[in-house]
């Protein structure tokens, strides 16, 4: 029997369009999920125990496509489920949902465990890299933005360059506290794809003047964070999510959260993740700030994370090119 842990994450600015090239700025999130992998003697093949907290019809949303995950993972893996059947019980803190990485977490936390369990040998790129192919069954074709979170944790710029997946560390300059707060929908991430694909090709004008833009915000929000400017970080967030806005990719729910968060206080907020449903993010200058959002939230029955970003790092590399 053996355990693996991964994180979750959120993306400040970006990942909707890292498969065409602009970077994104994203985070592990300080909590996780962890897998344990038992060999049983029976049934054969593999069983899974689903025991993480969630946002309500999140894992029966998400139950085939976990299902397949975890067949494409044991299939690149190599493993021999048929002689060596496995028990898979998933649990920890992270509570499963979209837009905090929990496909991702799930996938990299299960071949962690994977790797201590039969001594694969795997080193973290090559747990990253399995990752990813567990994410395929969720995402379609997976940016690789979640799964790299999970793995190597803290704060990173991310892109993707001549097929080549690489990221940053980014070394904030004041710490960054921030509320995501749930809007409650679920949305198909294999759809958002279709979506934008469907945006460049009936709207290619405004979808590539709009990348040109968005990579501008990345580049700019980068430079606010590690001088310790949230004001300016924060400005950029929300700029950036009125621009998502026009693409339509937020939701009348997202916009209200976000509008909500400014009101009590945030520096900025926008939808995080694909879009569409799934969390916000917003930014706050202090943890007093931070607390207020919360609760401002929490007393209308909306759920929260509260995080801070960019300390859970677990490696010391500055740089680093993907498999």
């Amino acid at each position: 029997m053996a355990k693996g842990a991964a994180f979750g994450k959120t993306i400040l600015i970006g990942d909707q369009f890292v498969l065409n090239g602009v970077p994104a700025i994203l985070s592990s999130l300080p909590y996780q999920t962890e897998t344990i992998v038992e060999q049983v003697s029976a049934p054969e093949g593999f069983t899974v125990a689903d025991n993480r907290p969630e946002i309500p019809g999140y894992k029966k949303e998400k139950e085939a496509a976990c299902k397949k995950s975890y067949e494409a993972m044991i299939a690149a893996l190599n493993l021999d489920i048929k002689k060596h059947p496995v028990k898979i019980t998933a649990g920890g803190d992270l509570i499963a949902g979209s837009g905090v990485g929990a496909s991702a977490a799930m996938s990299v936390s299960f071949v962690r465990a994977c790797n201590k369990e039969f001594g694969l040998g795997l080193d973290m790129v090559e747990e990253n890299y399995y990752g990813w192919v567990g994410e395929k069954s969720y995402h379609g074709i997976p940016s690789g933005v979640d799964n790299t979170a999970s793995s190597f944790g803290g704060l990173m710029m991310y892109l993707i360059r001549d097929g080549k997946k690489m990221y940053e560390r980014i070394i904030p300059g004041k710490p960054l506290h921030v509320v995501l707060a749930n809007s409650g929908v679920t949305y198909n991430t294999a759809l958002l794809d279709e979506h934008v694909s469907g945006l460049a090709k009936n709207s290619p004008g405004f979808f590539y003047a709009s990348l040109n833009r968005i990579a501008g915000q990345v580049y700019s929000m980068k430079k606010a964070i590690e001088d310790g400017d949230l004001r300016t970080a924060g400005e950029i967030m929300t700029e950036n999510h009125k621009l998502l806005i026009k693409m339509d990719l937020s939701h009348e729910r997202l916009i209200w959260l976000c509008k909500k968060a400014i009101n009590s206080g945030a520096c900025g907020a926008k939808l995080t993740g694909g879009g569409k449903g799934g969390y916000m993010v917003s930014l706050a200058e202090d943890p007093d700030i931070q607390k207020n959002i919360a609760r401002d939230f929490e007393a209308g029955g909306v759920p929260v994370v509260c995080a801070e970003l960019g300390i859970n790092t677990m490696d010391t590399e500055k740089f680093r090119i993907l498999k």
